[in-house]
């Protein structure tokens, strides 16, 4: 795979040069940025793969739910509809993806969730709709030059972050590295529970922005969807996310782990969940059980039954995010949030 990346070189610098180009005809106003009159956060990456942002997303959520009336908007990568929905608890994973049905099951109606694949179609839409709501969160748009967030966060993998990374499709990089000049807040994702301050300052000192900060992943205790097992020994991971193996990481430390991988936002069907339990079938069933993430929960929760997901012992795996500094985070967005 990396001997194939390397020969597609020549493609990266042609991709390069093309995302340079349309980046300076936004920043040369040739190409128009629609700037979101009301407050906004803008949640983006420079890779592609799972660095992190839902956590951040669910985290800023959580933070302003019962603050501001509050509104996040995704484009609903792998649904089956178009155009702009809004996403309700009982939406259907397929027609709105996962992540903003994750959304819109872990918030109140305090919280309202959007998809539009055209942002600012999406944005012009809420605000005449819900012209309450004073705070926007932009899931996943930092390449999306079309709009103009109030305030832009970059999540990068410690584990491969983007100063050390390649254009596509050498490397995982949308554009180039100098993009995250655009950044007000980059975050640091996925970092192990202790770091060194030489280890931090040299990410800092790679990471051209004044307000970097360094998050990790917390897992919290799994949590049955049918009936609890009284001791668990081994555990079969199914998961559809682009970066499993932390999680897989963590797990190994208390269980024996093998794993069904599936692709990034995977839409689960019936036969791919018969496989499952036929390869659990297999296992010593006192001790076994079935886990996977809660983003895919959303996407399965819908055919519990229908699936005979009940009739097995399924669990998910909650998680949540620390940030280190994080009274210095929250007066950072609170700064912005609160400035007239």
């Amino acid at each position: 795979m990396q001997f194939v990346r390397k020969i597609l070189f020549p493609f990266a610098i042609l991709y390069g040069w093309i995302t340079f180009f349309r980046n300076k005809l936004f920043d040369w106003a040739f190409f128009k940025s629609y700037e979101i009159p009301q407050k906004s956060i803008c949640i983006g990456n420079l890779s592609v793969g799972g660095t992190g942002k839902t956590p951040l997303v669910a985290y800023l959520g959580d933070h302003f739910n019962n603050k501001m009336k509050l509104a996040i908007l995704s484009r609903g990568y792998g649904r089956t509809s178009k155009g702009f929905l809004e996403v309700f608890n009982d939406s259907l994973s397929e027609q709105v993806g996962d992540e903003p049905l994750f959304y819109a099951q872990r918030f109140d109606k305090n919280t309202r969730v959007f998809v539009a694949e055209k942002r600012a179609e999406g944005i012009q839409q809420i605000a005449n709709t819900y012209p309450e709501n004073n705070l926007l969160l932009l899931d996943d748009a930092f390449q999306h030059r079309a709009v103009k967030a109030g305030f832009s966060i970059v999540l990068t993998d410690f584990s491969s972050p983007f100063f050390n990374d390649n254009l596509l499709p050498t490397g995982n990089l949308r554009e180039y590295a100098s993009g995250v000049k655009r950044a007000d807040c980059v975050i640091v994702s996925k970092c192990p529970t202790s770091l060194s301050p030489e280890i931090k300052e040299k990410y800092i000192g790679k990471i051209a922005c004044s307000n970097v900060f360094f998050s990790s992943i917390v897992y919290q205790d799994i949590l049955p969807i049918g009936s609890p097992k009284t001791q668990i020994k081994h555990v079969l991971l199914v998961t559809g996310i682009a970066n499993p193996q932390p999680l897989i990481n963590e797990l190994s430390k208390n269980y024996t782990v093998e794993i069904i991988q599936f692709d990034d936002h995977h839409s689960f069907n019936q036969k791919d969940i018969e496989k499952i339990h036929q390869k659990f079938d297999t296992f010593v069933q006192e001790t076994s059980i079935i886990l996977t993430t809660e983003k895919d929960y959303t996407r399965l929760k819908t055919h519990v039954k229908e699936w005979k997901i009940i009739n097995y012992p399924w669990y998910y795996q909650p998680i949540a995010l620390k940030i280190e500094e994080e009274n210095k985070f929250i007066q950072l967005i609170e700064r912005y949030v609160n400035a007239i």
